[in-house]
């Protein structure tokens, strides 16, 4: 039997993790995972999680495997810790040395604690070899969102924001019959949307949504819309605002108990405390891993006040107006810079 040197492993690690990024947008609250099943250094199988709900890399791996005899000569890859419980559906970690396998290698251990190194623990008690922390750094980044959300216990939180060369968001406004500023470019905008269907929830402040009246859907791609999400202490939003409108989910954090309705629910929170850690805490009750964060100047900074974000993505377009209202300052340095059109895209990572 002849399983390979470390560099092999890291292909096949690296081919598990391709896998694993299919299941993109579609698995949370679960993690994206990736397997590969080698035997004389082919593959012989090779799945990954889909959707939630549905059935995990592992089973789909050894599902494509042809000939079942080869399982107990072969070696599993997976991009993620095997599961050991029973959840939607039944214990990774039994299937696969039910199956036969005699070695597996595991890229990171799962930090959720309802697994948290009882898949590899149940593996050796079987008899199984265990090989972790193959491209364990690819693997976590790969699903920042999950391990931010078990490990910080909250939802990885993404700002967003537009500003001018001169580093206003918008115009000063006092009602929604003024127009905003539109700094970005049409690029720019539908990149927003593909971002939008990427993450579970979208947030804004009260001030974003009397004035602007946004959407917060992902009409421009096809993909997801986004769990709406809206700051309004005083809940005294005007009903006829396209947040209030059914047409996707929505949650209003507010002081004042209200009915739910129409496809929107209200939340009471207290505010007078710290709001912003009190929305966290709900939302990692209701398993909401990832946050865009569009709302106004405000909000933006009193997460980037409270630590409680992990990217910044800024663009900056070639608009001078002189005066408006000033974008949030982040004291930060951008990992990556990229044009779009004429937009530069400031990427920032805490």
């Amino acid at each position: 039997m002849y399983f390979g040197c470390v560099n092999e492993q890291q292909k096949y690690v690296q081919r598990c993790l391709q896998l694993a990024a299919n299941g993109f947008g579609n698995v949370a609250p679960n993690p994206m995972v990736g397997c590969v099943i080698v035997h004389d250094d082919k593959i012989i199988g090779e799945g990954y999680h889909a959707n939630y709900g549905e059935a995990h890399a592992e089973v789909n791996a050894i599902n494509a495997v042809k000939d079942k005899a080869l399982l107990k000569d072969a070696a599993l890859y997976v991009s993620l810790e095997p599961c050991s419980h029973f959840g939607k559906t039944p214990p990774c970690s039994d299937l696969i040395f039910e199956s036969g396998i005699k070695k597996v290698i595991i890229a990171c251990s799962d930090t959720n604690p309802i697994v948290a190194g009882k898949g590899i623990e149940k593996l050796k008690r079987a008899g199984v070899e265990v090989v972790t922390g193959v491209l364990e750094n690819e693997a976590r980044k790969l699903n920042k969102r999950f391990f931010t959300f078990h490990e910080k216990k909250r939802p990885y939180i993404i700002l967003k924001w537009a500003q001018t060369a001169d580093g206003f968001i918008d115009r000063k406004r006092t009602d929604s019959t003024e127009l905003a500023l539109q700094i970005s470019n049409e690029h720019s905008k539908r990149l927003v949307h593909k971002w939008r269907s990427e993450e579970q929830a979208i947030m804004v402040g009260t001030n974003t949504a009397r004035l602007d009246n946004p959407q917060l859907n992902a009409r421009l791609v096809a993909g997801k819309n986004p769990l709406r999400i809206v700051l309004n202490k005083n809940a005294e939003l005007p009903e006829s605002l396209s947040l209030f409108d059914g047409s996707q989910s929505t949650v209003v954090f507010t002081s004042r108990k209200k009915d739910a309705k129409n496809n929107l629910e209200f939340i009471t929170i207290d505010f007078e405390k710290i709001v912003l850690q009190q929305v966290m805490n709900v939302l990692f009750e209701r398993q909401i891993q990832s946050v865009i964060v569009e709302g106004g100047s405000k909000l933006l900074q009193s997460l980037i006040d409270e630590n409680l974000w992990d990217e910044a993505r800024v663009f900056i377009s070639e608009t001078f107006i002189g005066d408006g209202v000033s974008a949030p300052k982040l004291n930060a340095v951008p990992v990556n810079i990229e044009h779009i059109g004429t937009d530069r895209l400031y990427l920032f990572k805490k």
